[in-house]
C-alpha cells in the first residue's frame, strides 16, 4: 500500500509538476548569506527584499501550525517567444498563456482537495512567488535540484526552464529524509562568463542593479547606456545565463510568436491588456516595455540599416 508521501507525489506528477518533495519549516538555508547579500546592498532598487526578514526566516509564520513544506517544479517553454525581427522576452513570460502565478495557484490548490482527502481538518497556504519565503532553499532542501552558480534551480534531466511553487500545510505528513544535491557545475563558469553586464560577479553572488532582468522589469529610471548596449535582442528580461547552461535545451532559438517591433511601439495601453493583461509579461507597464523596446531600437539603429521597417 503506497504512503501518503507516495500519494501525494504521484497527485503532483498527474498535475503536470515535474518535481516535487518535502521538507520541514524553520530557518532556510542560506538565510545567513541572504542577509548578508542584502546587507552589502546587492538588490538594488527592490528595497521589500528586506522587508518581513521575520517571515522568510521562518515560514511558519506564514501558517500557524505549519508541519511541512510541499516544494514543486513546473516547467516551461525552453525556447523564447519571438518578434518577427527576432526580438524576445524571457521564456518564463509566456506571453499567450495566463500568468504563472494563477495557473499555478489553480494547479495547487488542486492538491490541496487532495491532500486534505488524506489529512482531514488540515489547512494549506499556497504560495507562487510573491510570498516572502526563500523557495530555492526549500526546493534544494526538498531534493528537488541543486543551486547553479547562476543562482538557478537545476532540476537534474530537466534543467532550470521551471517556475516554483510551494504548499505550506499543518498535515504531518510522514516523509523520507532526503540529502541535498551536490551541485553540478564543476569548473564550468559558462553562467558568469556570459553574463552580459557581469552581474554574476561570482559563482552564487549576483549584483542585482547590474541585472538585465531587474533593470527591464524592476528599474523604474531610465536605463543607462551601458547597460541598454548589452541587452541583445531581449526587451522584458534576460535568459543569457541559463541559455548557456549545459543542464539546459534550447539554446537561444525563439518562436516566432510576438508582434512586429512597430506594433509594440504604437501599441495603447487597452490593446495591450487585451491581448496580454492575463500573462505575466502584464507584470511592467506597456510604458516600461516601450522604454526598453526604444533602447534597442536606438542602439540597432532600426530602420535605417538592417531592414527592420521602422
Amino acid at each position: 500500500m503506497e504512503q501518503p508521501f507516495q500519494c501525494i507525489l504521484e497527485r503532483a506528477r498527474e498535475l503536470g509538476f515535474i518535481a516535487a518533495g518535502f521538507t520541514r519549516p524553520g530557518r532556510p538555508l542560506f538565510f545567513k548569506e541572504f542577509k548578508a547579500w542584502l546587507r552589502a546592498g546587492m538588490q538594488g532598487g527592490m528595497s521589500w527584499l528586506e522587508n518581513r526578514l521575520y517571515l522568510r526566516e521562518d515560514p511558519s509564520r506564514l501558517l500557524e501550525g505549519c508541519r511541512t513544506i510541499i516544494c514543486l517544479a513546473f516547467p516551461y517553454p525552453s525556447k523564447a517567444p519571438s518578434t518577427p525581427e527576432g526580438y524576445t522576452v524571457s521564456r518564463y513570460a509566456q506571453p499567450f498563456e495566463e500568468d504563472y502565478h494563477r495557473r499555478l495557484r489553480r494547479k495547487g490548490r488542486e492538491l490541496v482537495l487532495f491532500l486534505e482527502t488524506i489529512f482531514e481538518g488540515s489547512r494549506s497556504r499556497i504560495c507562487v512567488d510573491s510570498a516572502p519565503l526563500m523557495e530555492r532553499s526549500f526546493a534544494y532542501s526538498a531534493g528537488l535540484g541543486f543551486i547553479g552558480k547562476n543562482n538557478a534551480l537545476i532540476v537534474p534531466g530537466h534543467g532550470s526552464w521551471v517556475y516554483l511553487a510551494e504548499i505550506l500545510t499543518t498535515a504531518d505528513i510522514a516523509f523520507p529524509a532526503v540529502d541535498p544535491l551536490k551541485p553540478r557545475c564543476g569548473t564550468c563558469s559558462r553562467c558568469i562568463e556570459a553574463c552580459p553586464t557581469g552581474a554574476l560577479e561570482a559563482p552564487n553572488r549576483i549584483n542585482a542593479s547590474r541585472c538585465l532582468s531587474y533593470l527591464s522589469i524592476e528599474y523604474k529610471g531610465e536605463i543607462p547606456p551601458e547597460y541598454g548596449e548589452k541587452m541583445g535582442r531581449c526587451f522584458f528580461g534576460c535568459d543569457r545565463c541559463q541559455e548557456v547552461c549545459p543542464f539546459n535545451e534550447g539554446g537561444v532559438s525563439g518562436i516566432p510568436s510576438l508582434p512586429p517591433i512597430r506594433e509594440w511601439l504604437e501599441m495603447t495601453e487597452k490593446a495591450f491588456q487585451a491581448r496580454f493583461g492575463p500573462s505575466a509579461l502584464s507584470r511592467v507597464s506597456l510604458s516600461k516595455l516601450k522604454r526598453n523596446i526604444q533602447v534597442l531600437t536606438r542602439r540597432k539603429n532600426l530602420g535605417h540599416n538592417n531592414g527592420d521597417g521602422l
